[in-house]
């Protein structure tokens, strides 16, 4: 069977992600190597098999495999057909070192909600001008790991509403420049993911979701006087036109233009 390669990387405008990897290789074998960053890994098609501290290990579709940093792995394709992968490089401020030997001992984590989670970390991390959003979920993604692998240490879920209601002050003060979640969190004072669960719990929206929500209110009635969307996406915080209509669309049913058209 011939090599097959397909490879697309990049590094988002993410605090502590160091790159994004998507990859698919039919009859690649990695040799052993190692990662300064820790490694945060989905399968979406086929299987790989890999090494890890002299132990076999696999990565069926169902799972999340986190490899800690400096440990020599290797990895090739488990099925005929290879396999389709995509990775996360995280530096240390995402993961703490009391992880590493907990991630060595159990690599491979089966747990559907986490899965979840990392492939829509994906998806943000894919489109510009979602930071917060991604930014989001990779806290309550770190969150939910050190569960998994230290259950005992990991943080409670707990209401905090007066917390929850400094966070909606600071986005309603930065509708159109936005904030990052670790400033956020600075200025209130708290763990960003309790920060975010804190906000979920208190209006029943991520606080992604509210800052978008905001733009598109904004947005609407800049249409309506009948400035042309790619001004309006400028004006109010979009990262371009495409990102105002993706966010537009999914909140309003129709594209900005449409919405601007239909004025009366």
């Amino acid at each position: 069977m011939g090599t097959r390669e397909e490879v697309t990387a990049w590094r988002p405008r993410v605090p502590g992600v160091t790159e994004v990897f998507h990859a698919r290789f039919t009859d690649y074998a990695y040799p052993m190597h190692v990662h300064e960053a820790w490694t945060l890994l989905i399968v979406d098609d086929g299987a790989v098999r890999y090494d890890l501290d002299r132990h076999e290990h696999g990565t069926p579709h169902d799972t999340v495999t986190l490899l800690p940093p400096h440990v020599p792995h290797n990895g090739s394709p488990a099925t005929p057909h290879g396999f389709r992968k995509r990775v996360l490089y995280l530096d240390g401020t995402r993961l703490g070192d009391d992880l590493i030997g907990p991630a060595v001992d159990s690599p491979d984590l089966r747990d559907p909600v986490l899965r979840r989670r990392v492939g829509q970390l994906h998806t943000a991390l894919a489109q510009p001008g979602d930071e917060l959003e991604a930014d989001s979920r990779l806290t309550l993604i770190g969150d939910r790991l050190r569960a998994c692998l230290r259950p005992r240490t990991a943080e409670a879920d707990r209401r905090d509403p007066e917390l929850a209601r400094r966070l909606r002050e600071l986005l309603d003060e930065r509708v159109v420049p936005g904030i990052a979640l670790d400033e956020a969190a600075a200025l209130v004072r708290a763990h960003p993911a309790h920060l975010v669960r804190s906000f979920s719990a208190a209006y029943g929206i991520a606080p992604h979701q509210y800052l978008m929500s905001r733009r598109v209110d904004r947005a609407r009635g800049l249409l309506l006087e009948g400035r042309a969307p790619a001004e309006v996406a400028a004006a109010t915080g979009f990262y371009d036109q495409s990102h105002l209509t993706r966010h537009f669309r999914r909140l309003v049913g129709v594209t900005p233009g449409r919405y601007r058209g239909s004025a009366r």
